[in-house]
């Protein structure tokens, strides 16, 4: 028998912990041995759980315990979790966690300190989707040429709206939050940073890249207008929140941002509170994963695949490589990113407006692929411009944003989404 401790029996510890002991047989057929969960942490023990398995508030019963032998980490944050799953890791312990924010921060420490003990993660990344396993086992043939990937399902139920049903973004995001997919403060969601703990943990398996969310961009979805979803489908776009990898020469782009994506591209269909993760490798090609991103038994669902996995006896390194990868290959800064971009700016509606925007923009390097005109309806005299400038640096196109926001004709901020051809 393999006893499991959990680690804060929310509503994914409470699944993993109900799904055991409801489909036992089936699991322990694919297994080859009987789990149970026998303990659980939760900070209020007045709280029922709906679970049967005994409950403490001292999260040292479970790491500390000989007779646990793995231990699921569902607790959330950084620090605490960090200390806890690297006392179980000294006392022995498995560990399964779906704690991206703990990756994002400490996943080489935690490869590191596991040596040959099994840490397993699928349900830290895209849910109930393997990309885990697909990056790590699947596709370990392949050079991977890039990752793009919807991994945060509020974000891409908000986009959906505004673009299906014109809906506005304050007036979705307060309806969001009615439903239970946004927080009271959403900013984690929409500020772009759940996702980006995700693209981290990918972008390690897929380039052994140890970097930290505050070493890439990051982008959220807040500035999105009802304009800009009416210019993307004019042009056949779709937006969305992108966690985008990609190999470009000796280094690698880590971003994450709105994108507008060419609306044929499977990725722009995904719509809802779903997620998908499109994956390019040299010998593959591009293989696409998805599913539900979050709940209880999706979520679930992948903590139980991993603990299987390390009853069948899994013990491969966590990151899936036993030696340095990609050797050479080095973090590309902000500056150093290239698109396509589209900009968005409010202008005085009179002659010779246009013609000094286009020379500044020459000025900088910076051409223009297309071009459209629409009124200002919220300023009166204005129009509003809206371009498509060709690929050039994001150093280039800040510094011209920089330029046009000093100009008198130009009205408050400017408009900027990142395009992926």
């Amino acid at each position: 028998m393999v006893k499991i401790g959990i680690l804060g029996v929310g509503t994914v510890g409470a699944s993993v912990a109900n799904i055991l002991e409801q489909n036992a047989d089936i699991i322990e057929a694919r297994s080859g041995k009987k789990i149970v969960a026998v303990h659980g942490v939760v900070k209020n023990l007045s709280k029922d759980r709906g679970v049967n398995i005994t409950l403490s508030d001292n999260p040292y019963d479970v790491v500390d315990n000989p007779e646990i032998d793995i231990v699921v980490e569902l607790m959330g944050g950084v620090e605490e979790p960090y200390e806890l799953v690297k006392r179980a890791l000294a006392n022995g312990k498995a560990v399964v966690t779906a704690n991206k924010a703990l990756l994002a921060y400490h996943r080489y420490e935690l490869q590191e300190l596991a040596g040959d003990l099994p840490l397993m993660y699928e349900a830290s990344t895209a849910g109930g989707i393997p990309i885990i396993g697909a990056l790590r086992n699947g596709l370990t043939a392949n050079h991977i040429e890039s990752i793009q990937g919807i991994m945060n399902g509020t974000c891409n139920y908000m986009l959906t709206k505004m673009i299906k049903e014109g809906v506005r973004y304050d007036d979705v995001l307060a309806e969001a939050q009615e439903l239970g997919y946004a927080e009271a403060d959403p900013t984690f969601d929409v500020g772009g940073f759940d996702a980006a703990h995700k693209l981290l943990i990918l972008s390690s398996i897929a380039y052994g890249i140890d970097a930290k969310p505050e070493d890439i961009l990051i982008e959220g979805i807040q500035n999105i207008t009802q304009t800009d979803v009416d210019f993307a489908k004019e042009f056949g776009y779709e937006i969305k929140l992108l966690g985008i990898a990609k190999k470009v020469g000796s280094g690698v782009e880590l971003r994450v941002h709105a994108t507008m994506i060419p609306s044929e591209s499977m990725i722009a269909k995904v719509d809802g509170v779903m997620n998908a993760v499109t994956v390019r490798g040299d010998r593959v090609g591009e293989t696409m994963y998805y599913g539900p991103g979050a709940g209880g038994n999706a979520t679930a669902s992948a903590v139980i695949a991993d603990i299987v996995d390390i009853v069948r006896g899994n013990s491969n390194p966590m990151l899936g490589y036993k030696k340095s990868l990609e050797s050479g290959l080095k973090l590309l800064s902000r500056d150093e990113i290239r698109s396509h971009y589209y900009l968005r700016m409010s202008v005085d509606d009179k002659k010779g407006v246009l013609a000094e925007i286009t020379q500044l923009l020459s000025r900088h390097d910076i051409s223009i692929e297309a071009m459209m005109q629409k009124p200002d309806h919220d300023k009166d005299e204005c129009v509003e411009l809206l371009f498509i400038i060709h690929e050039c640096s994001e150093k280039m196109i800040q510094d011209a944003i920089v330029a046009l926001e000093a100009l008198d004709v130009i009205h408050g901020k400017i408009g900027m989404i990142r395009i992926e051809q």
